[in-house]
């Protein structure tokens, strides 16, 4: 019998949408869990078996053995009916986790969805739907580099969204007001010790690319979910949805959440040798955020050294290993070649700098947008 239930769950695999997580889409899912009737992945799993066993008991289809009625309520479900229920309220601006998101970003999808079921009952989303937003969140100090907790406001003007801080509770004049129009937030993953649930805000200030690193929580009194942090991310998400649809009507609103907020393309220390080559290689933090390349002495520098436009090969950019007429200890050393300047290099090991080389070949050999290029001319302003 657990043989045979166990082929008729694989066989349920290829029913339409049962071939890929219901929650990440991820492909080949390997578990399930039996009351939602849903296909999952392990990692997303994980985070079912977080929600309670009254919410989602799971189980593995080839590792579990299964019993007849199990598999018959399983059968009657699956991942489109599933979705259809708890997801036929999931709005456009809603990033859907991927294997490369931090478990926050999953566990929070999961929570919403099954426990909180937000997009059952969209008044459930009101934390983060409206494009404004007031909270505290611990602020890093350009200059002092502590974390100190600061007012943010997230506000709706005439021509679009803004984000302002305040240094002070009573300050009635914000000590920033960012346009939410360049602002690009990310989880900062590991870069904030305090805190593993932090955000990187950035966005451009006199031609050049600020960074501010935020998280909700204090340290000493964590909570369990971490929601507001989360919260946040989508309620920045959101405004810069609603100010898109505003200036799109027509637009297909799939199409309006695209890039909304980009996630980095790579992070990582690398040996950089100066402008001369006498000037010897320093080590630097790289951050390549799509066509931007930015580098700084610290992951956690509110400005960037340098910042350089990672533009297309016909336009005289490129990447190769070794560098011509250096000669240096260092082994893994490449170039990035622009039209100003040669960068030459140096990884620790083979595969970083593998890494490194395939991602600026893939960007080199794509096409710019409209966005790239209003890139390169902001980036030209500041030069």
């Amino acid at each position: 019998m657990a043989d045979r239930n166990r082929a008729t769950l694989l066989e349920l695999l290829n029913k339409p949408g049962n071939n890929v997580c219901a929650d990440c889409k991820s492909p080949d899912p390997e578990w399930v869990s039996v009351n939602l009737g849903a296909f999952l992945c392990p990692e997303c799993a994980g985070c079912h078996r977080n929600l309670g066993t009254h919410i989602s008991r799971v189980r593995s289809i080839k590792l579990d053995n299964w019993e007849d009625d199990q598999v018959q309520a399983v059968a009657e479900l699956g991942n489109e009916v599933v979705n259809q229920k708890y997801e036929q309220f999931l709005p456009a601006y809603y990033k859907r986790p991927t294997k490369d998101d931090p478990e926050l970003l999953r566990s929070e999808f999961v929570k919403a969805k099954y426990s909180r079921q937000e997009f059952i009952y969209p008044d459930r989303q009101t934390a983060y739907c409206s494009g404004i937003k007031e909270g505290y969140l611990y602020k890093r100090g350009r200059d002092d580099k502590g974390f100190k907790k600061r007012r943010f406001c997230l506000t709706r003007k005439l021509n679009g969204h803004t984000l302002l801080y305040f240094i002070k509770e009573k300050d009635t004049a914000p000590k920033s007001e960012i346009d939410l129009d360049s602002v690009n937030v990310v989880f900062a993953k590991d870069k904030i010790g305090v805190n593993p649930n932090g955000l990187q805000i950035t966005y451009f200030v006199n031609g050049q690319t600020r960074s501010l690193f935020v998280y909700a929580d204090d340290p000493k009194v964590m909570t369990k979910e971490n929601k507001e942090i989360v919260d946040w991310y989508y309620a920045i998400r959101a405004a810069k949805f609603e100010w898109r649809r505003i200036a799109h009507p027509q637009q297909d609103e799939i199409e309006l959440a695209e890039g909304l907020t980009t996630d980095f393309t790579l992070e990582g220390w690398l040996q950089k040798m100066g402008p001369k080559k006498k000037d010897g290689f320093k080590k630097r933090w790289f951050t390549l955020d799509n066509r931007k390349l930015m580098y700084s002495e610290d992951p956690l520098s509110p400005f960037p050294k340098g910042e350089v436009y990672i533009g297309h090969v016909d336009g005289g950019y490129g990447v190769t290993m070794g560098a011509k007429d250096v000669r240096s200890s260092m082994v893994y050393v490449f170039t990035l070649n622009t039209p100003d300047r040669d960068f030459i290099l140096s990884a620790d090991t083979r595969e970083d700098m593998d890494q490194w080389i395939n991602a600026f070949k893939e960007i080199q050999t794509t096409e710019p947008t409209s966005q790239d290029l209003r890139l390169l001319r902001m980036l030209n302003n500041n030069s």
